[in-house]
């Protein structure tokens, strides 16, 4: 008969910290305080008061100056604020996993959702957690949960924000997620089940099943080792819950070939080699085959070997580094040069305590027991993934243009870099593509190398394909009136191009204005955003004739509301005849300036003393409306020449 021992068996991180808290304060202070008990483990409490870690009562026994070692489970806001107010001084050894936990409940309250704990409401953790929010919802189970939706059909509309103990069993978990997310329209899920107990349940299950007989060891009030007990109990019929080595009995083992060993989070290592050698006496196992414990505490540890994916829980962020629990012998860490590609991010900005995280082996130290770890080279990784499937996929990415290179320009992608061609980057040919330096453009890959770390991608064919849905939507949805917003995008004698989403309308030059004009550069130039309307369009041929004028005004009327007969105007002179010239009075109107009413003496021609786009102060003489004629006159507002003077004397005579 053989023992088999869960690798993962003994303290987690959060315990084995809250430990070791308590001893060094103890040993530094000369004694200290912990309200209730610093993990369920009597002999480890024990052990801990032996070294002068007492326990209160109640806060009213302690006094300002005391030290107080908040236990792994955490403990309640208002506790808090009540110690800090009487002075107290505070070691927090609350478990990253529980501090994250106790964070997010908070926020979600203030977002406004409702946090809903799946775990059990007596247990301290969760009663800590619940503390840090007003209205939490607290649910052992799905039958809970079930039996809540049932009595609150309101319930379902309510904003949730879904979490759970660390050590909450994991199919009572998403079990009860899943009828939450079936039957709510807004609830957002968070897996706070802490790695180390999702390890340790994962592995007594399959030990379990491997097994004859179970033993899990842990204090009878923890609630991990209790699970554990449950989890064991789906997969093996002879499971047996012990705190200490006397209580194993022979009758345990009779029958049996294979036992399995597994203990709770909170069991010192001391617990589980006393009940692994008593179990190995009694079912006598083979003496030559057995290992130390020492050895068996060694494999449970993770091997660390460098250039290997590894995931781990942020302990502490430090001025210089990261810190991360893997699970291994080894103390990891990570540099601030490793953490982000980004040269100014700030850590706290990246990771936080609590938070797991995924990353790569640069360095194993097994002599000085060390592990350097890299963030920032699993990303890249991650991104040569990420492009390799974009290119699969056909994908559109999103990047920086940070130069021009021979030949095209270079995009950063998530710190690759991708070359775009020239002919690739959707400007003209010939275009002064530094320009584009520091714009974020879309783009797709079209070739990888990973060995040569060649990246090219193309801009052009996702702007291209832009402009064909964007054409498309336009023929989809024209119609005779429709008003656009666009871009001149060319210039010619007889009109203009506007492009009007993805798609190109002429704008002919007696369009573009009501005044009278030779070509469209008076008006516009190329680049200008104009107002336009559809006039007629040919889906066939796929041409569209825009215009600019408003036919909704009449311009005849808005000379009429203005001027009358009598009044003076200051007009442009558009056109030379040889009978006078014609001038603009409003845009859209003109009038005549007969030749004998230009200058104040006879001319010969209009040129003599006019010139197109001069502007001239003139009298309007007479309307005819029915035929929108006016008559204009320079001479009307002029003094009388000499020569006039003088004949109009003769007259009198």
């Amino acid at each position: 008969m053989k023992v088999l021992l869960a690798e993962s068996a003994g303290f987690c991180y959060g315990v084995r910290r809250a430990v070791e808290l308590a001893r060094d304060t103890a040993v530094k202070t000369g004694g200290c305080w912990m309200l209730g008990d610093l993990i369920h483990n009597t002999y480890v409490v024990d052990e801990l008061k032996r070294l002068g870690v007492r326990k209160a009562a109640s806060i009213s026994y302690l006094k300002s100056g005391d030290t107080v070692v908040i236990r792994s489970h955490g403990e309640s806001k208002q506790i808090l604020e009540q110690l800090e107010g009487k002075g107290i001084l505070l070691v927090n050894a609350t478990c990253p996993n529980v501090r994250r936990i106790q964070v997010l409940a908070a926020q979600a309250e203030a977002e406004g959702r409702t946090p809903v704990i799946i775990g059990d409401a007596e247990h301290p953790e969760v009663a800590g957690i619940a503390s840090w929010c007003e209205h939490p919802l607290i649910f052992s189970g799905p039958e809970e949960v079930s039996d809540w939706l049932k009595h609150n059909l309101e319930a379902r509309e309510v904003p949730l924000t879904v979490m759970a103990q660390t050590t909450c069993i994991r199919e009572l978990f998403e079990t009860s997620w899943k009828i939450i997310k079936k039957e709510c329209t807004n609830a957002k899920k968070f897996d706070t089940i802490c790695t180390a107990t999702r390890k340790r349940q994962f592995e007594a299950a399959i030990l379990a099943a491997k097994a004859d007989v179970m033993v899990v060891v842990g204090d009878r009030k923890s609630a991990n080792t209790k699970h554990l007990t449950e989890i064991c109990k789906e997969s093996c019929s002879r499971v047996f819950q012990i705190e200490k080595a006397d209580e194993l009995l022979p009758d345990f083992f009779s029958g049996c070939s294979v036992a399995g060993l597994t203990a709770g989070a909170s069991t010192p290592a001391g617990i589980i080699k006393e009940v692994y050698a008593a179990m190995s006496e009694e079912i006598k196992a083979v003496e030559n085959n057995e290992e130390s414990f020492e050895e068996l505490l060694n494999q449970s540890f993770k091997t660390l070997n460098t250039g290997e994916k590894v995931t781990g829980i942020v302990t502490a962020i430090t001025p210089t580094e990261v810190q991360v629990d893997v699970g291994a012998k080894q103390a990891a860490y990570i540099k601030f040069s490793e953490l982000s590609d980004d040269p100014n991010a700030k850590p706290e900005d990246v990771v936080k305590v609590g938070d797991e995280i995924e990353t790569y082996i640069v360095r194993v130290n097994d002599v000085e027991g060390y592990a350097e770890l890299s963030k920032k080279r699993l990303d890249a990784v991650k991104v040569w993934e990420n492009i390799e499937q974009a290119v699969e996929e056909k994908t559109v990415m999103e990047g920086t243009v940070t130069e021009e290179n021979k030949g095209g320009i270079v995009v950063s992608v998530k710190g690759v870099r991708v070359f775009v061609p020239a002919s690739q980057s959707g400007q003209p040919r010939g275009a002064d593509l530094s320009a584009m330096k520091g714009q974020k453009v879309q783009l797709r890959v079209t070739e990888v190398n990973r060995a040569r770390r060649r990246v090219v991608g193309s801009i052009r064919s996702v702007a291209d394909e832009a402009r064909r849905a964007a054409q498309e939507e336009i023929w989809a949805n024209i119609e005779v009136g429709k008003r656009y917003t666009g871009i001149v995008k060319s210039m010619t004698s007889y009109g203009v191009f506007v492009d009007i989403g993805g798609v190109d309308g002429m704008v002919h030059i007696s369009e573009l204005s009501w005044s009278r004009i030779k070509t469209p550069s008076e008006v516009c130039k190329v680049g200008d955003t104009m107002e336009v309307y559809v006039i007629s369009y040919d889906p066939e041929k796929r041409k569209i004739s825009l215009g600019v004028k408003d036919h909704n005004v009449d311009p005849w009327q808005v000379f009429m509301d203005k001027y009358a007969v009598g009044d003076e105007a200051s007009v442009r002179v558009v056109k030379l005849m040889t009978f006078g010239a014609f001038a603009e009075v409003v845009p859209g109107v003109d009038g005549l300036i007969h030749i004998s009413q230009i200058a104040d003496r006879r001319i010969e021609k209009p040129e003599d003393v006019l010139s197109e786009g001069q502007i001239v102060d003139v009298k309007i003489t007479a309307v005819d409306e029915e035929r929108k004629k006016i008559s204009l006159s320079i001479r009307a507002l002029l003094a009388p020449s000499v020569e006039e003077s003088v004949e109009a004397e003769d007259v009198e005579e």
